[in-house]
C-alpha cells in the first residue's frame, strides 16, 4: 500500500496537462507503472489513484451489494467521471477537462498527497479548506481517534 506524504503546487497548462513533481513521483510504486486512474472525491476535488491501489479500492467498493438501493447509487457516485491515466515521458498527467470544471481548476493547483490517494484540489478551494474557522483539530482528532484519558491515566477505546 502506498504512503503519500506531501503538498504540491502544480499548474495546468492550455491542454490540461499537469507535470508530476519529481518529490512526488519518486513515491510512486514501480508496480504501478505510471498508471493512474482519476475521479471526483468527495468533496469538490479530484482523488488520484495508481492504477495498483485502484484496482484495490475498487475491487471494495465491488463487493457491496448492488441489489441495495443506496450501495447502487454509491457505486455510480463512486465511479463517475473515472478515468485511466498514464504519466508521459515527460511525467506529465491530462488530467480530463470535464474532472477539472467540476473542480474548479483553471490554472493553479494542490496535489495533497496522503495514504494511498493524491488529492487534487482548485488551488483557492484548497486554501479555503485549510483556513476553514469552525474545524478544531483537537476536537476533530478525539472524536476520530476515539481514545480518552481514564482517571488512571491510560487510554480506553470508545
Amino acid at each position: 500500500m502506498a504512503n503519500f506524504l506531501g503538498e504540491f503546487e502544480c499548474k495546468v497548462d492550455a491542454k490540461g496537462r499537469i507535470l508530476v513533481p519529481s518529490a512526488l513521483k519518486r513515491q510512486i510504486a514501480p508496480d504501478a507503472k505510471d498508471r493512474f486512474v482519476i475521479h471526483r472525491g468527495f468533496e469538490k476535488c479530484l482523488v488520484l489513484y495508481p492504477l495498483n491501489e485502484w484496482v484495490v479500492i475498487s475491487a471494495e467498493v465491488n463487493q457491496l451489494n448492488l441489489y441495495n438501493k443506496k450501495n447502487r447509487e454509491f457505486v455510480r457516485q463512486f465511479h463517475r467521471g473515472a478515468t485511466e491515466l498514464e504519466m508521459d515521458n515527460t511525467s506529465r498527467l491530462l488530467l480530463p477537462r470535464r474532472l477539472l470544471d467540476y473542480a474548479g481548476i483553471e490554472k493553479e493547483l494542490i496535489l495533497f498527497a496522503y495514504s494511498n490517494r493524491i488529492e487534487v484540489w482548485a488551488k483557492d478551494a484548497y486554501e479555503a479548506w485549510l483556513n476553514e474557522e469552525d474545524v478544531d483539530l483537537s476536537d476533530l482528532a478525539e472524536e476520530v481517534m476515539g481514545k480518552k484519558r481514564n482517571a488512571g491515566g491510560t487510554d480506553e477505546v470508545s
